[in-house]
């Protein structure tokens, strides 16, 4: 038994009995492969990028990098002495402006890869009022907490500020 419901706004759409709360579903069942399925993704969609520059040479040290030196000690204060190898691979190219994607598991270093890179870029810069020098996003309050207190002591070395 299907009726259709017209409101002034919104073309028709289909209302199945028994379909649940409201009954109402946004597709029929023959345009989204089923019920409440969605259509199966293209395989292109999520194809790797096409790179046309080639990727910079992994460092061994941190020293090899184009960083401040005031963050270069902090690193050695901190007891942070050799890139871990997400560090070795990304920092070069993120200090040189250029997009990186890395995956790893929990410890392998991507905080430090990500955030040295953006505090070097932001060294000696002055926010002005209401507008950061940067922006992280990440899903959860516990993993801002967690960003915060592992850039801390090198943005402090910097006489940048950070907030969550």
């Amino acid at each position: 038994m299907n009726r259709t419901v017209r409101s002034k706004d919104r073309a028709p759409r289909a209302r199945s009995a028994g379909s649940g709360r409201g009954g109402y579903r946004s597709q029929p069942a023959h345009r989204s492969g089923g019920k409440g399925r969605r259509p199966a993704a293209r395989p292109a969609e999520f194809a790797l990028p096409v790179t046309h520059t080639p990727a910079l040479p992994p460092v061994d040290t941190f020293a090899e990098l184009d960083m401040p030196s005031a963050l270069l000690a902090s690193l050695t204060a901190e007891g942070v002495t050799v890139p871990f190898p997400i560090q070795a691979a990304t920092l070069p190219n993120s200090l040189a402006g250029r997009d990186v994607l890395g995956r790893g598991r929990t410890g392998s270093g991507k905080t430090l890869a990500f955030g040295l890179a953006l505090l070097a870029r932001t060294a000696g810069r002055r926010a002005e009022s209401r507008r950061p020098l940067a922006l992280i996003l990440v899903p959860t309050r516990e993993l801002a907490q967690q960003v915060t207190d592992a850039l801390t002591p090198y943005a402090r070395s910097l006489t940048l500020r950070l907030a969550t």
